[in-house]
């Protein structure tokens, strides 16, 4: 595995053969453009993501090249951690800010106290109505595309299970959670449900992904500084030749 710690240890990478490297995915990015960035940059034959992160959002990235890309499932199953802001009083049709505002809402007097007992129902295993701005498929399109034509579109919920839920810091405008959860959940959509649990409306106003697993962001390489690293790597061991 090709990491912070270790990228500058290793001698040679080969893509080829396969490796799997921890990506911060920047805001703004898809985890699509990460792949595409790092391939062509790095004319790499064969690399794909386990576990996709919306454009808005950012942190943790795990990318698989060559032989290694039939174990990207095998990262997508496992649980994950996220710190995410919700903003409360108002929402949007996809949940997080790239949508239109769809409804505002007063945001009741709200403690600390109040907030985590609230939180704690969301514990353990239960069913979740995907956003509809969502990749999942419906009648063979995505549902995405479905709510961008306007169309109804109905998703069914799906089981997932909350494994813990924190609140680190809240105001009267927002506040900022940290979930452990497993594949499959949407924070967007928990966003919306912890909102309307708290009497009001709210989307995910911020999104990072801390952990896939045993893996870290700690440890996750820029990627700009990753393919800086490996094109010098690169460059010395063909002036060796």
């Amino acid at each position: 595995m090709i990491n912070l710690k270790n990228l500058n240890q290793t001698a040679t990478i080969d893509f080829d053969a396969g490796e799997t490297i921890l990506i911060n995915k920047p805001t703004g990015w898809s985890s699509f453009d990460v792949v595409n960035k790092i391939k062509k940059a790095l004319k790499i034959k064969k690399i794909g993501h386990s576990g996709t992160l919306d454009p808005f959002a950012d942190g943790l990235l795990i990318l698989v090249t060559g032989k290694k890309t039939k174990e990207a499932g095998r990262f997508q199953n496992l649980p994950k951690t996220y710190v995410g802001t919700i903003a409360l009083g108002q929402t949007t049709d996809t949940l997080d800010t790239e949508g239109e505002i769809t409804e505002r809402k007063p945001v009741p007097p709200l403690t600390s106290e109040k907030i985590a007992a609230l939180l704690s129902r969301f514990l353990g295993e239960s069913l979740q109505t995907p956003p509809v701005y969502s990749a999942l498929k419906l009648n063979g399109r995505r549902a995405y595309k479905l709510a961008r034509e306007n169309r109804d579109v109905e998703l069914a919920p799906r089981k997932i299970h909350i494994y813990a839920l924190e609140l680190l810091d809240f105001s009267k405008a927002e506040l900022t959670i940290r979930v452990h959860c497993s594949k499959g959940t949407y924070v967007r959509a928990l966003a919306r449900d912890i909102a309307k649990s708290l009497g009001t409306v709210g989307y995910l106003k911020s999104l990072t992904r801390t952990e896939i697993g045993p893996f870290s962001l700690e440890e996750a390489l820029e990627v700009d500084a990753f393919i800086d690293t490996v094109k010098r790597k690169q460059r010395a061991t063909a002036a060796k030749q």
